[in-house]
């Protein structure tokens, strides 16, 4: 059920999201709550008026969590000055039970902690709290009890401030218990949306305008809908794609040993499914591999690389790296930029090594010296900054379709493109960023776009035809 009322409302609430964009769909929930009872919803430039402000927080590195906290000390202030205010911690490091001690001690001025696995409480949360106005946090047998709940709750309200752009979360958490991740301890075991809830999300969605809509799960393509009869992925993208309409579906993230043929060639004869495919393969070396637990070599993810490309027609590829995970030798990192220069990715998401508490890599030395793990990022940074201008370079003098999303919030910073026109940027197919000479008019529409130029983080080109 989607929310999307005015925000002139006396009582103004605002949610701080950290982390992945299945954090962000958790966040329009929240949101959605916060609209339905009251409240509108504002950003963080107007802090100082609100009376909810919620950090939504990840986990998957400590520089997320150190952030996390960062950020909720500096809220102290907000709270001297408006005794009425509301300060709630969620997310996936609320779900580690060591921080959240941690910030029943540090910070008493938060008022109420919940995890991912209670989400749904949030409305009878945020109700006792208004009421009672007394500390909350949930009890570690709630939280173990929510954990083995199979049934997903469907039907929360949501916000959405894009009307074009959607996430779509189909399944939750994951089983594959990669020796660095803390997903399967924060967000817990898979579990799958129907299909007939989804699909109706989707038809609600498109309906409504939406033209790019991103399918979410911490391991979407191993989704499977036991109440549909061992109902896969490849069948959802299915029937998302008969669904009518001028539309883009996207997903992430995939693991690359459960990419199967008949995704791909789905992909290939698809005109709705996006030309783009994030597949993490975190080290070209297999010896790291194993020790991550990632299921795969090296050999199988070539093999899976020359599929797409086979199959889907200028198809781009993204992909992410773990530099420094512990033992990684000097020969270890030069198979990871064997990988990077053999595979030619059109762009990387690259982390240091970051040890998370409870995972299985937790129990391995962190050996790798801290300017040994910063030089070999630098270095991964450098050659595909020149891969990722090269392949930007071959779009020059082409054509593409791009779903224009806003104004380019940078234009200004940029001498050399013009000041006296109206920067727009779109996203292709590709999930390519294209600035053009537009206007605010052409906002959530498709276009074509000539590219002139191809940059670094960037197209550049001009509209075809006046559109």
């Amino acid at each position: 059920m989607d929310i999307n009322l005015s925000n002139k409302k006396d009582k103004k609430a605002c949610v701080v999201t950290f982390g992945c964009q299945q954090n962000e769909a958790d966040s329009e929930k929240i949101k959605g709550v916060l609209v339905s009872m009251g409240y509108g919803i504002t950003t963080e430039e107007f802090l100082s008026e609100c009376s909810v402000i919620i950090m939504n927080t990840c986990a998957i590195r400590e520089h997320a969590e150190l952030k996390a906290f960062s950020r909720t000390g500096q809220l102290k202030h907000y709270k001297k000055t408006n005794k009425e205010l509301l300060i709630g911690i969620c997310g996936c490091m609320v779900e580690q039970e060591h921080r959240a001690e941690y910030i029943k001690k540090s910070f008493p001025y938060v008022d109420f902690l919940f995890g991912t696995h209670s989400l749904h409480k949030f409305p009878e949360i945020l109700q006792n709290a208004l009421k009672t106005r007394k500390r909350q946090f949930l009890r570690e047998p709630e939280i173990a009890d929510a954990r083995k709940k199979i049934n997903l709750v469907e039907d929360m309200p949501i916000y959405r401030e894009n009307k074009f752009k959607a996430n779509v979360s189909v399944m939750y958490g994951c089983n594959n218990f990669c020796s660095y991740c803390i997903v399967p301890y924060v967000r817990g075991r898979e579990r799958s949306r129907e299909s007939k809830n989804i699909l109706t999300e989707i038809k609600e969605l498109v309906a409504d305008g939406c033209k790019d809509i991103t399918l979410l799960g911490q391991n979407v393509n191993s989704y499977k809908s036991y109440q549909d009869g061992e109902y896969n992925f490849t069948e959802l993208l299915t029937d998302i794609e008969a669904v009518e309409g001028d539309y883009w579906i996207r997903f992430i993230t995939s693991h690359p040993k459960d990419v199967p043929d008949e995704l791909i060639k789905l992909m290939g004869r698809s005109d709705k499914l996006a030309n783009h495919f994030h597949l993490p393969i975190q080290s070209g070396s297999n010896r790291i591999l194993s020790l991550m637990n990632r299921g795969y070599t090296k050999e199988y993810y070539f093999e899976l690389i020359d599929k797409l490309r086979n199959n889907v027609k200028d198809i781009s590829v993204t992909t992410d790296i773990i530099v420094g995970f512990p033992t990684e030798t000097d020969e270890d990192f030069d198979e990871t930029m064997n990988i990077i220069e053999t595979v030619e990715f059109d762009n990387i998401f690259p982390f240091i090594y970051s040890k998370r508490k409870n995972t299985l890599a937790e129990k391995m030395e962190d050996d790798i010296p801290k300017e040994i793990k910063n030089n070999r990022f630098d270095r991964l940074i450098k050659t595909q900054n020149e891969i990722s201008l090269k392949k930007n370079k071959e779009y020059e003098g082409k054509t593409v379709r791009v779903l224009v999303e806003s104004r380019y919030k940078h234009a200004d910073n940029m001498p050399d493109m013009q000041q006296d026109k109206i920067k727009m940027a779109g996203r292709t197919s590709t999930h390519k960023l294209v600035l053009f000479d537009g206007n605010d008019t052409q906002t959530g529409a498709f276009i074509d776009v000539k590219i002139n130029e191809g940059r670094l983080a960037f197209l550049e080109g001009e509209l075809l035809n006046n559109q």
